[in-house]
């Protein structure tokens, strides 16, 4: 199925106005980084951004290039990162769900976890969240389901770049921790070299047990 395309920025608070406009104001945007990888957690984030800017219909200038963390360059994920975690006015929250979670519960599950994380800890709680993909059960608030919610709205795009960033470094920690499958390269997820060394190594404790290409070694190295 083809991905929206991206909205044009005067029409990326359209969601985050109409809820506005109906008496909501604390409005959180929430997605997820990690779902297909082998290995590590999926990470989820929640961001409120200010009332003002959703009032006036527009973001500071230095964060109008928010958009799916996927279509965003390294580099520009890292400074919009930097400047999001960095502005007094902005409320955010990351939560994850590890890897023995999401061999016990499976990956959809331990994903709408993580999301029911990110949004506890927000301080104050939302009114209301716009969540990116198909619904999910069980949040501790009001939701709206949206789906390509990360090219549509600013405040899913906000948390779509601080779960990629959070769950990239991560990642990298856990190559220096689990050395030789090359986390830091491909973040977990199943390239060619990763698949190579998964084979010659085993798996790490970080590996996701319930994932097929992890199962179809994991006899030769746990019995």
């Amino acid at each position: 199925m083809a991905r929206p395309q991206t909205a044009e920025p005067a029409q990326r608070l359209q969601l985050e106005r109409q809820l506005w406009n109906a008496g909501k104001r604390r409005i959180a945007g929430v997605d997820e980084a990690g779902r297909g990888p082998l290995a590590g957690p999926v990470i989820a984030a929640a961001v409120v951004l200010p009332e003002s800017w959703i009032a006036e219909g527009r973001v500071a200038p230095e964060l109008a290039g928010l958009n799916d963390s996927k279509q965003l360059a390294p580099a520009v994920r890292e400074r919009l990162y930097q400047q999001l975690v960095t502005h007094p006015e902005i409320r955010f929250a990351v939560a994850a769900a590890e890897a023995d979670e999401i061999d016990r519960w499976n990956i959809l599950q331990a994903t709408h976890l993580a999301m029911r994380r990110a949004l506890q800890a927000l301080d104050p709680a939302p009114d209301h969240a716009l969540v990116d993909g198909r619904p999910v059960p069980n949040l501790p608030v009001p939701a709206t389901a949206v789906v390509g919610g990360d090219t549509r709205s600013y405040s899913i795009a906000a948390a779509s770049v601080l779960a990629k960033v959070t769950r990239d470094r991560l990642m990298m920690e856990l190559d220096r921790r689990y050395p030789g499958y090359g986390f830091a390269m491909h973040k977990g997820y199943p390239t060619p070299k990763h698949l190579e060394a998964l084979a010659r190594l085993g798996p790490s404790p970080v590996h996701r047990r319930s994932f097929a290409p992890v199962q179809a070694v994991q006899l030769r190295f746990w019995p």
